[in-house]
């Protein structure tokens, strides 16, 4: 058992902070990193300590393991937490930090490189009895192969990358002319984000759910799981809203499911926070989809609803420690929502918007947090991904969490840059949301509804005032020189939606 005193975080932004948090109720000194484009970042600001690593390119800073090593030595950091992202399922990074006696806050190289790699993580699960999607045993690297394997799986099918996640190397495939063109694109992507263009082929399910469980496993033998998370509002295959518990899930299922996840983690020896992912279809069959070896983006609402600090327990346990509670001594309390907000324009094909952050208020109020880590003044720089925050809410029920998201969702705004704040209001008025009828194909099915024109755009109200305050400056140089008065009342009517100041 060792007491860690410090922690490197190799990563930035909110989920840096959101660790930092968590060293600091623990007493342990926390340590940053940055990138040339993440000087003025908070994430630095609120460390204890700040080192620079290297130029924008996540090449050249949060993925360069020799400088992240080079820094923990150099302020004697105990241990490195990944967060999410970057190298936090990197089986290299892992194996380096034990072979440089740094402890790495999750789990061991050899669980990472297994479950990392979907292909294999199937076979695993297979063999433990865990139900996965009918498809390949293994990867596939010709077209004739390709051709061969969906013959015999039939459509629809979905052709998916090996390595990696976030939605990239996928590509969906209904019928036989779009096969060779939709497997070429998907090895070409998958060797460009992952430098590995393996790809396997599974039945496409029809209307899935995309749930999730959140896993903890000590190094004493004991595991235990958190319950869920429903992460069916997607976009390009990537959350956006999630909440907890599902609305899909019976109790009865919720437990057996429950069940199979932590059987899941036993078959590999698992150690720390992970998370077993599955499909589930419309007659609530579920299937193993994958498994992510480290802490979830998601993993606050989880926190909301048992009361566990998932940080500190993956601190624990890196430390050595037995996990606190039992399985039968965990309870899900009330009902979670979380949203991502993305700097982005989802009117436009969800493009980024980087940009500086003119003003932003964010709400306060029972049941409310807030994951960010912008402020007024600060430049969101173009090199990284472009969620600035997240937003959880507690409710004592569904309803009453969907009512307090949306008065957050009001309350919250950042002016500056197109944001997807009003994209989640428009999801929290959709009846099929707040029925809970909804899958992974929400957002395609309610394009009409959720994708409109018709509302203020915060970008183009700065446009004005930033216009209107230069016509004060040379309001008043004009006034010092001639003495008269300009009436500014013209330029008042363009800014309509001034009141958001």
């Amino acid at each position: 058992m060792k007491q860690i005193n410090k922690i490197l975080i190799a990563n930035r932004g909110e989920i840096a902070i959101r660790i930092m948090r968590t060293c600091r109720e623990m007493e342990i000194l926390s340590v940053a990193v940055f990138s040339e484009a993440d000087r003025t970042s908070l994430h630095v600001r609120y460390a204890d300590e700040a080192y620079y690593i290297g130029k924008a390119p996540s090449a050249e800073s949060y993925l360069n393991m020799e400088k992240i090593i080079e820094v923990a030595h150099t302020c004697h950091a105990d241990a490195i937490h990944p967060g999410y992202g970057f190298l936090s399922e990197n089986a290299s990074f892992a194996a380096r930090c034990q072979a440089e006696g740094i402890l790495f806050i999750g789990p061991s190289a050899e669980v990472i490189d297994r479950m990392g790699d979907k292909i294999k993580a199937r076979e695993v699960m297979s063999k433990a009895g865990i139900p996965v999607v009918p498809g390949t045993a293994g990867s596939i690297s010709t077209e004739g192969e390709a051709l061969q394997a969906i013959g015999e799986i039939g459509f629809p099918v979905i052709i998916k990358a090996s390595s990696g996640g976030g939605g990239k190397g996928m590509r969906l495939v209904h019928e036989e002319t779009e096969i060779l063109p939709a497997f070429r694109s998907a090895q070409s992507e998958a060797m460009e984000a992952f430098g590995n263009s393996a790809v396997y082929i599974e039945k496409y399910i029809s209307s899935p759910h995309h749930i999730e469980f959140q896993i903890l496993s000590d190094n004493h033998g004991h595991t235990v799981h958190l319950f869920e998370r429903e992460c069916s509002i997607q976009r390009r295959h990537q959350k956006i809203i999630e909440e907890t518990p599902s609305p899909q899930l019976t109790p009865a299922l919720r437990e057996e499911m429950g069940n199979v996840a932590v059987a899941a983690a036993r078959a590999v020896k698992y150690t720390g926070a992970g998370t077993i992912e599955f499909l589930v279809d419309s007659n609530r069959k579920y299937y193993f989809l994958e498994m992510n070896t480290r802490l979830q983006v998601e993993h606050p609402i989880t926190e909301r609803v048992t009361g566990v600090d998932i940080v500190k327990q993956q601190i624990k346990i890196a430390e050595g420690m037995e996990l606190e509670f039992q399985q039968d001594q965990l309870a899900i309390r009330g009902h979670s929502i979380e949203c991502r907000i993305y700097a982005e324009d989802p009117d436009n094909n969800f493009m980024p918007c980087a940009g500086k952050i003119y003003k932003i208020t964010e709400p306060l109020g029972l049941g409310v947090r807030t994951d960010g880590y912008v402020y007024e003044g600060y430049e969101i720089p173009i090199h990284y991904d472009p969620m600035i925050s997240k937003l959880v809410i507690w409710g004592a029920t569904r309803d009453e969490s969907i009512r307090r998201m949306r008065r957050a969702l009001y309350e919250y705004k950042i002016t500056g840059v197109k944001t997807s704040i009003k994209l989640l209001e428009r999801i929290m008025n959709q009846p099929g949301f707040i029925a809970g009828k909804y899958d992974t194909h929400f957002i395609k099915n309610n394009q009409e509804q959720l994708f409109r024109n018709d509302e203020p755009d915060d970008c183009d109200d700065m446009v004005f005032i930033a216009a209107y305050i230069d016509y004060l400056s040379k309001l008043s140089l004009y006034q010092d020189n001639h003495k008269e008065f300009v009436p500014a009342q013209s330029l008042w009517k363009k800014i309509p939606y001034i009141h958001h100041f």
